[in-house]
């Protein structure tokens, strides 16, 4: 089996624009949080330079009694000129002192503003683009859900928007820290040394483009990384899901080396992408600590020969402090680079995601039914997957509302996928779908699936009570359920009751340990298969629908509880349309009509008896099980 099905490498075809700016636009609404935080975020990184001015103007001023003015005096925070004077030397550490509360003071102010403003952006901007990621899967078409596997999904859904989310509250604080660190530093060594400044500064332009270039270098590899995560998580998703199959056919070994080989090409990927990088980071530490010792050189010489321009010993003293914070956040850049390309990628899934439409769409001014009576017809209809095969040919069916008709058929003769034609699940490749006359690619899908009803052969439960399952099938029910107001829940849960009793289900929800509040567990897994389908019908029971599916919904039930359910299938569809999808004839031999399809087309249509007359391959099929009951009730 190819561990690339189900994978999401093209998704990226869906892309409109470049992914980072998709995701700064998600930013805009946010643009006055975000402005205060950048403004907080600058005065922050300007407030920290101020303590290395203030060591120097202490070294200079003070210890050495220079008369050289520094840069506070220029900007008059402090008296220039020689200070001799005990008095006057203490006066000025006094006012040093107070410009560097004053300074952490404000530090601490704008850096918890800056924080919380910018990193509560990033989470709203995390919330909205999980909820729209989530909400336009919802929308895709069934298709989409063919061709790709849930752990995929749910990789963009977690890992790749909480990357995002992580990007934008951290890299985004790095680039303004850059920003306002490297500009602030430049700007006082200048001021300092003009050719010490040139050499501090150099290495700037060039880890800049070292960390472009690393970038175009990772990017494929981290594209490969992010691919091969998604796979090794579907793999985990589909062996935890299976471990009943695992266990039956003891194929832990096997799953075990697959996870291993998908876990070994992780590990590979990531280790070589890991070497690069560190390789990257190193590169950069050097180049500053070449700078280090020419401005220790340079600098040093100039004040030991009294060259004209030399630094004092306090500003020779700043400098060491400003090369110290100037690479720091020069040699995050790389750090950066590297982030930035796990965003990009993550980027390029979420909004590959946001970019794909769905293929089943309504018309601008859809038809939108007060009610469906629930005449169907299919009309030479053709249908297949992705242009594959035809798995329908030719198919027309004319079916009167409230009639009930029966579908048989060997396994993969069309029988489901003709039935989920009618909902729109997909769209016929040629012919009409229509419901009361109207095509149903000409329907509101809110107005045609809310009169429509599908229980499944394998029905699916949420991880949720007994109640709630059952609630689903209608909105206003659920609403109830899920807000857990016991005063306006009394009707609700009536209508839950009534169609659990409908659906032969409440005589063993009651004797669950709590009733209708008893946890059902991941997909029902605390239930039997039986118990889980008549929960199934209770819920399209409750959505009182004018159109109902049974996709062999008793299959998997006794044949007890097969007869109870059979009696009240009566009561189930009156006055409602129903297509009887049934293995075992016995369940729609009192259909009003019959159809027997094989190969993706109709081979016989009637009555049980009109069939039976024929004596064609509806006969065949009830001899052959007649003759199998037979030998098992002996």
């Amino acid at each position: 089996m190819s561990e690339d099905h189900g994978g999401f490498e093209d998704i990226r075809e869906h892309l409109d624009g470049h992914p980072i700016w998709s995701l700064l636009a998600y930013a805009r609404p946010y643009w006055i949080r975000l402005t205060a935080g950048v403004i907080t975020s600058i005065c922050t990184r300007l407030a920290r330079l101020i303590p290395p001015i203030i060591v120097a103007t202490a070294i200079d001023r003070i210890i050495l009694q220079s008369g050289d003015p520094g840069l506070l005096s220029d900007v008059g925070l402090i008296p220039g000129g020689e200070i001799t004077r005990e008095a006057a030397r203490i006066a000025l550490l006094e006012r040093l002192v107070v410009i560097a509360i004053l300074a952490y003071i404000i530090r601490s102010i704008t850096r918890f503003a800056s924080r919380y403003l910018l990193q509560s952006a990033a989470q709203k901007v995390q919330r909205d683009l999980r909820n729209d990621t989530y909400d336009h899967i919802q929308h895709l078409s069934m298709d989409f859900f063919v061709s790709h596997q849930t752990g995929g999904m749910m990789s963009i859904l977690n890992s790749d928007i909480n990357r995002l989310e992580q990007f934008l509250n951290t890299e985004f604080r790095q680039l303004i820290r850059v920003v306002a660190t490297v500009g602030g530093i430049s700007i006082v060594l200048w001021t300092y040394s003009p050719k010490l400044a040139l050499i501090a500064l150099a290495p700037v332009p060039v880890i800049g483009l070292a960390s472009g270039l690393f970038l175009m270098w990772i990017e494929p590899r981290y594209k490969s990384i992010r691919e091969t995560v998604a796979r090794l998580n579907t793999r985990l998703e589909n062996n935890l899901g299976g471990t009943a199959v695992i266990k039956t056919f003891n194929r832990h070994a096997f799953e075990r080396d697959r996870v291993a080989e998908q876990s070994q090409t992780y590990h590979d990927e990531k280790v070589a992408a890991l070497r690069i990088r560190r390789a990257f980071f190193a590169s950069l530490r050097l180049t500053t600590g070449v700078v280090f010792v020419l401005v220790l050189y340079i600098g040093g010489t100039d004040i030991i020969l009294g060259r004209p321009g030399a630094l004092s010993a306090g500003a020779f003293a700043l400098f060491f402090l400003y090369l110290r914070r100037l690479y720091s956040p020069m040699r995050r850049v790389g750090k950066s680079a590297n982030k930035y390309q796990l965003a990009k990628s993550s980027a390029e899934r979420v909004f590959g995601v946001l970019g794909k439409e769905p293929t089943v769409t309504e018309p601008e001014d859809p038809y939108d039914a007060d009610s469906i009576s629930g005449d169907v017809a299919f009309e030479n209809v053709t249908f297949s997957y992705d242009d594959r095969e035809p798995v329908l040919r030719d198919i027309s069916l004319d079916v009167s509302a409230g009639t009930t008709v029966g579908l048989a058929g060997p396994t993969g003769a069309g029988k489901s996928t003709l039935l989920k034609l009618l909902p729109r699940f997909h769209d016929v490749d040629e012919g009409e779908v229509r419901v009361d006359g109207v095509d149903v690619r000409e329907y509101s899908l809110r107005a045609l699936r809310d009169s429509i009803a599908i229980v499944e052969q394998n029905p699916y439960l949420f991880s949720g009570t007994v109640a709630e399952n059952i609630a689903y099938g209608d909105h206003n029910v659920l609403e109830a359920e899920w807000k857990g107001d016991a005063d306006a829940a009394t009707a609700p849960r009536e209508r839950i009751i009534e169609a659990a009793k409908a659906a032969e289900a409440h005589e063993f929800i009651t004797d669950l340990p709590e009733g209708y509040e008893t946890f059902v567990g991941e997909r029902g897994v605390k239930l039997s298969g039986g118990q889980r389908q008549r929960l199934a019908i209770a819920r399209a029971l409750l959505n009182d629908p004018s159109i109902i599916v049974f996709d062999e919904a008793t299959s998997d039930v006794d044949t007890e509880t097969e007869e109870l359910i059979q009696e009240s299938l009566d009561r189930l569809i009156e006055n409602r349309t129903a297509f009887v999808i049934a293995h075992r004839l016995s369940t729609i031999q009192d259909a009003d009509r019959i159809v027997i399809m094989d190969d993706g087309k109709i081979v016989e249509s009637g009555t049980h008896d009109q069939l039976l007359d024929r004596d064609g391959e509806y006969a065949a099929l009830w001899r052959a099980q007649a003759d199998t009951d037979l030998q098992m009730t002996h």
